[in-house]
C-alpha cells in the first residue's frame, strides 16, 4: 500500500548539496509534507518538472553548470504556474530583490530557523492548492459538468443547488485543508462526507466520530488514544480515531457541540498537525484529512462566545451548506419513490401504488426533520401496507404530530399577501373566505388537505365552501 501524498502535487528541492537535500526532505516530511522530490543537478530540474506534477520548487542560487538565478528565469518562462521559493546561503538584500522581481514567491537564508522555512513552504502549498481549487471551480461551474457523478449515487436529487454542491465537492475533494459541512439535522450531511471521501482518492478509511456529549477527557481518549498504563484501567494501549483514519478521512460530526476545552485541542491539532496520545510524551503526525459537520449556526455560537473565533475560521477553509428539504421540494417525489422501493424491498412487499393526493399533501409540509423525516414516514406507511394503493394515514398522522407552519407564520413576499395593498383591512368573514380560497389553491382542490392546512375538520370546510357558493 502506498502512502497518501500531501500535497497532491510534488515539492521539488534543487540543490547541489546532498546533505542539505536529505536534511530538508526529512524536515518537510516531519511537518506532514510527504510528496517530496530532490534534484542535486540543476540541469535535470526542468526535465523532472516535465515528468512530474510539480507545484512548488525550493531552489538554491549558487550551483555549478546552471545557476539558481538562471533556473528561476527558465521556470518562470516555461512553468509560470509553479511557485518558486529561494533558499540560499547568500544573505544579500539586492539578490533577494532581484529574485522576487524574477518571479520568486519568497526568499530564505539557509541559516534561518528551519521552522520559518517550513512555514513558508506550507504557505506556498496552501496558496497553490487554492489556485488549483479555484480553477477547478471555475471550470466546473462554467461548463456545468461533473467529472464523477457516480460518487453521488447515494444522494437522490434533481435540484440545481445540490448539483452546484456536487461540483464544489469535486473541486475541493483533494484538498488537505479542513472542510466544514453545515445543514439542518436530517438533510444528509453524512452522505456528502462519504462522497468527499470517495473522491479524495485516499487509501485509508472514513472514520466517523460524533463528538456531541463527549467531555474533554473522552474527546482526548477517543481521538488521540492512550498508551498502556496512561491511567487506572488502561491495561492495554489503544489507537485513537486519528490513527485509525490514517491516510483517510476523519469525520467529526456535531462539532458545534464541542466544549471550549476540546475546541482548543482540535485547534492545536489542525495548526500543528500533531498530537500526543494520553500518557505519551512523543508526538505523532496526523495523516488524515479532517472533515467536520454541524447543524448549529457556528457564526451565532461564535458571536455568543460559545465557539472559538480562531477555530471557526480554521474550519471554514472550505464550507459546504446542504439546503433543507423545504428549499428543494421538487426532490420530494424523487425521494418518495426511492424510499418506497427501499422500504418495499426491506419488508419483502410489492412496491405500493401511490395515491394522487399524497404528492399534494407532502408538498404543503415543511419537513422540519428533512429527508430523514420523509424516509421515516415512508417506512412506517409501507410497514402497515397490506396491498393495493398505499394508505395516506401514516403520513397524515406524522404531519399531524409535527404540523407545518400555519398560513400566518409562513414568510411571504408582500405581493403574495392577499391583504397587501388594500386600502382597508378585510372584515372577519371576508378574511376567512380569503384564507379558505388560499388553502384550496395550495391543495389543488383537495378538501382534505385544505382542511388540514387551515386546522379545521373537513366537514367544517365543506360547510364553509357551500356557504360561499350559496
Amino acid at each position: 500500500m502506498t502512502t497518501t501524498l500531501y500535497p497532491s502535487f510534488s515539492i521539488l528541492l534543487v540543490d547541489d548539496e546532498p546533505d542539505w537535500l536529505y536534511a530538508m526532505s526529512i524536515t518537510l516530511e516531519r511537518a506532514g509534507l510527504t510528496n517530496i522530490l530532490t534534484c542535486p543537478d540543476s540541469r535535470q530540474a526542468l526535465k523532472m518538472m516535465t515528468e512530474h506534477t510539480v507545484g512548488v520548487v525550493l531552489l538554491d542560487l549558487t550551483m555549478p553548470h546552471l545557476s539558481g538565478q538562471e533556473l528561476l528565469e527558465r521556470i518562470a518562462e516555461e512553468h509560470p504556474e509553479v511557485t518558486v521559493i529561494i533558499v540560499s546561503g547568500l544573505n544579500q538584500l539586492e539578490t533577494a530583490v532581484n529574485c522576487m522581481r524574477s518571479g520568486a514567491f519568497d526568499y530564505y537564508v539557509k541559516t534561518s530557523e528551519e521552522g520559518r522555512i517550513v512555514k513558508g513552504v506550507k504557505r506556498a502549498v496552501r496558496e497553490k492548492e487554492l489556485q488549483l481549487e479555484n480553477r477547478e471551480l471555475r471550470n466546473r461551474f462554467l461548463y456545468d459538468r461533473l467529472e464523477h457523478p457516480e460518487a453521488f449515487n447515494d444522494i437522490v436529487t434533481g435540484d440545481k443547488g445540490m448539483r452546484s454542491i456536487f461540483q464544489y465537492v469535486e473541486a475541493v475533494a483533494l484538498s488537505s485543508q479542513p472542510i466544514l459541512v453545515t445543514g439542518e439535522s436530517g438533510v444528509g450531511k453524512e452522505l456528502i462526507v462519504s462522497a468527499l471521501h470517495r473522491l479524495s482518492g485516499r487509501e485509508g478509511e472514513l472514520v466517523a466520530v460524533n463528538v456531541a456529549g463527549l467531555d474533554d477527557t473522552m474527546v482526548s481518549d477517543t481521538l488521540f488514544g492512550h498508551v498502556k498504563g496512561a491511567y487506572t484501567g488502561a491495561g492495554e494501549a489503544r489507537k485513537g480515531m486519528i490513527e485509525q483514519a490514517a491516510d483517510g478521512t476523519l469525520f467529526l460530526d456535531e462539532i458545534g457541540d464541542l466544549s471550549l476545552g476540546s475546541q482548543v485541542k482540535l485547534l492545536r491539532l489542525l495548526q500543528e498537525g500533531e498530537y500526543y496520545p494520553i500518557g505519551s510524551d512523543r508526538p505523532r503526525r496526523i495523516r488524515a484529512r479532517v472533515v467536520v459537520a454541524t447543524h448549529q449556526d457556528l457564526a451565532a455560537r461564535q458571536a455568543a462566545g460559545q465557539f472559538r473565533n480562531d477555530l471557526y475560521y480554521r474550519l471554514r477553509a472550505h464550507h459546504l451548506h446542504v439546503p433543507p428539504l423545504r428549499k428543494r421540494k421538487d426532490d420530494i417525489p424523487l425521494l418518495l419513490d426511492h424510499f418506497l422501493e427501499l422500504a418495499a424491498r426491506e419488508f419483502g412487499k410489492k412496491k405500493p401504488t401511490l395515491p394522487k393526493e399524497l404528492a399534494v399533501l407532502l408538498a404543503t409540509y415543511d419537513f422540519p426533520g428533512n429527508v430523514r423525516e420523509l424516509k421515516a414516514m415512508v417506512y412506517d406507511a409501507v410497514s402497515l401496507h397490506q396491498g393495493g394503493v398505499l394508505s395516506m394515514e401514516a403520513f397524515m398522522r406524522a404531519i399531524g404530530e409535527r404540523p407545518a407552519q400555519s398560513v400566518a407564520e409562513q414568510p411571504v413576499e408582500p405581493s403574495d399577501n392577499p391583504f397587501f395593498g388594500m386600502d382597508r383591512l378585510p372584515g372577519f368573514t371576508e378574511a376567512i373566505d380569503l384564507l379558505v380560497a388560499e388553502a384550496v389553491r395550495r391543495s389543488e382542490g383537495n378538501q382534505s388537505i385544505a382542511a388540514r392546512l387551515l386546522g379545521v375538520s373537513q366537514p367544517t370546510l365543506s360547510k364553509r365552501l357551500k356557504q360561499q357558493r350559496a
